[in-house]
């Protein structure tokens, strides 16, 4: 598709571990599921469910379950470093810590901006929360790719001509200038997790 990030789920059974280096890559840790904790510098950080982790380019990491069946998001990509800024560090932090600010002036749709708006950092992510019948008020398309998750409730997504209807656990892959909307069906409130390639020439 030439999609140029991956999303992969993890699945972490009890005293399941992970570890090794990042690499030339950078990696986006979110908790879904189950207690779990990431050892980062010599200092162990507990992830609860909402809880995440930024990890630059040649970090080492060690995830840990803290519980059956604990279950983790990571978003990776290669990160694109900008002369004569520094890379950006790693970080743990919560959702709960968060500000969450209406959409387009519209307070059906908040929006949670997860990452440091920072030119040192060449990506976003964001929570995007849907009261039940809640919609973007336009069709939009970005310069940038962008990777979608559905993470609860139901939705109607349009791409380009296409109407696809999702659920949790759905994912989505959006190429560069597609056309996009989004409805929030049902009698639950929709949430689903985007990360997009920022603060760099998108060619």
């Amino acid at each position: 598709m030439g999609a140029r990030f991956s999303a992969l789920l993890m699945v972490l059974e009890n005293e399941g571990q992970c570890m090794g280096n990042t690499g030339a890559n950078q990696y986006f840790i979110y908790a879904l599921e189950g207690p779990s904790s990431i050892l980062l510098d010599d200092r162990r950080h507990r992830l609860e469910p909402g809880g995440y982790v930024y990890l630059p380019p040649g970090k080492d990491v060690q995830i840990k379950s803290g519980g059956p069946a604990s279950r983790i998001l990571i978003f990776q990509t290669r990160y694109q470093p900008l002369p004569g800024v520094s890379r950006p560090p790693a970080f743990v932090n919560h959702q709960r810590d968060v500000k969450a600010e209406p959409l387009q002036e519209n307070d059906a749709v908040q929006c949670q901006v997860l990452m440091p708006e920072d030119p040192a950092f060449d990506l976003s992510v964001n929570l995007f929360k849907f009261q039940p019948g809640a919609t973007w008020k336009s069709v939009r398309a970005h310069t940038m790719e962008t990777g979608l998750v559905m993470l609860r409730g139901h939705g109607l997504f349009r791409l380009n001509t296409e109407w696809l209807p999702v659920r949790a656990g759905d994912i989505l892959w959006v190429a560069p200038f597609c056309p996009q909307w989004f409805a929030a069906v049902g009698n639950a409130p929709a949430c689903y997790i985007s990360c997009q390639d920022v603060n760099r020439d998108p060619m």
